[in-house]
């Protein structure tokens, strides 16, 4: 190998190496989307701010889906803080799946707070003694100034039972004498309404909503993160041509069609830097740049393989009642049932004359193998049987991509189904 292009392997190794693990570090992402001064960061580092320094006591819920980033960005604002204010903040971490009833959570809090102020912990005191030491530690850090941030993870599981640990934790926050945030983190959007009333009258009902990014933004920080920095040990001509070459994926419009794919499977962060570790992966060492085939190449790994493996398996009769089904979802028709595939699936037989057209009763088979493979689903969620197959109203459980996807990779897959389908 010549010694030029040992370099330019030497270069595309080292900004792999960058690239991946930019992907695999949360604060690095999250961050950029953060920049904005409406961004929940800059909220959440306000009220987390006007605490240490204004000793106003705080309660706020972070809702939103799992992998909308909510653990991410208080990380990032605690973080951010305690370098700020190193000598000025104690975390307190439950999480309702190991503290959901009481005397487990006032027992970590006990724990927690001896080992952040060296104190002796004595695992034989109750409950009321954890509670009364928890609230002496509120009143001591209060006087030093020193506020106590309590981080409940899965705070919706905290709602179930008297709810005696959430009021005595909001209940301290009226108090003058203590100094404290409590964060509530839950993918259920509706936790506050879980709240008893004597608790949710002592709660700020300040909520933080965790949207998923626009497309746009979504393109800018891949971009962000798979761009090499001009000044580093990478040669600055290679970090130019490879910033350049990425910009033409980004901006192309089948590379945008297949970051559509990926987030409609799964529309979180943490699946898409998923997806761009295994494209960046594949990076090809001996040309050193990335291409649009990294990412086709990586699209498969990060679909559903289940639903991928039960399409392999499907007759051709029943890709056309999943084309029907997804044709009429297209018409806006939110509620259907066999018979409307039905009139559909025979439709689509008088317009393209095709030699696949079977009776209804082997329709009705082959749409209750659907049923069973998990393809299709029953939108009125009943389990009996008392009303016929034929009327209760129906659903697809596969996105348009992956259905897409299977029939491109379905061998002797009808031409026509693809069309349909585009």
């Amino acid at each position: 190998m010549s010694f030029g292009k040992m370099a330019a392997n030497g270069a595309a190794i080292e900004s792999l190496n960058l690239i991946r693990g930019r992907l695999c570090n949360s604060d690095f992402i999250f961050r950029f989307l953060c920049e904005s001064p409406d961004s929940n960061y800059s909220k959440l580092k306000f009220i987390f701010s006007s605490s240490i320094t204004e000793a106003c006591n705080n309660s706020v819920l972070l809702l939103g889906p799992r992998g909308s980033g909510k653990a991410a960005v208080l990380e990032l604002v605690i973080g951010d803080l305690l370098k700020e204010y190193p000598d000025m903040i104690t975390v307190v971490r439950l999480n309702g799946l190991l503290h959901s009833d009481d005397t487990s959570a006032f027992k970590a809090i006990a724990k927690q707070l001896c080992v952040e102020h060296q104190l002796l912990f004595s695992k034989m005191a109750s409950s009321d003694d954890n509670t009364q030491f928890m609230l002496a530690m509120l009143r001591e850090c209060g006087l030093a100034h020193k506020t106590v941030v309590f981080v409940l993870d899965e705070f919706d599981l905290f709602t179930q039972g008297k709810q005696r640990l959430l009021y005595a934790l909001l209940d301290a926050l009226q108090s003058i004498s203590s100094q404290a945030v409590v964060i509530g983190v839950s993918c259920r959007l509706d936790a506050d309404q879980l709240l008893e009333k004597r608790v949710k009258s002592r709660f700020s009902h300040r909520k933080l909503l965790f949207l998923p990014p626009s497309k746009d933004d979504l393109l800018k920080l891949m971009e962000h993160a798979l761009s090499l920095p001009i000044d580093s040990s990478i040669p600055q001509d290679y970090a130019v041509e490879f910033n350049a070459r990425l910009h033409t994926i980004v901006v192309d419009r089948q590379f945008q069609e297949i970051i559509d794919s990926c987030w409609e499977s799964y529309p979180t962060i943490r699946h898409l830097m998923k997806f761009l570790f295994c494209a960046v992966s594949s990076l090809d060492l001996d040309s050193g740049y990335l291409s649009l085939e990294n990412f086709k190449t990586a699209l498969p790994s990060m679909q559903r393989q289940p639903k991928m493996e039960s399409l392999r398996d499907c007759s051709i009769l029943e890709l056309y009642i999943l084309v029907c089904m997804k044709r009429l979802e297209v018409k806006e028709q939110n509620s259907y049932s066999f018979n409307a595939v039905m009139k559909e699936y025979k439709m689509v037989h008088d317009s393209f004359h095709t030699s696949d057209y079977y009776g209804q009763n082997v329709c009705l088979r082959a749409f209750q193998h659907l049923l069973q493979c998990g393809l299709i689903g029953f939108t009125d969620g009943r389990v009996g049987h008392n009303q016929a197959i034929e009327f209760r109203p129906v659903k697809l459980l596969i996105s348009l991509s992956e259905l897409t996807h299977g029939l491109k990779f379905y061998n002797s897959c009808p031409a026509l189904l693809l069309k349909l389908c585009a």
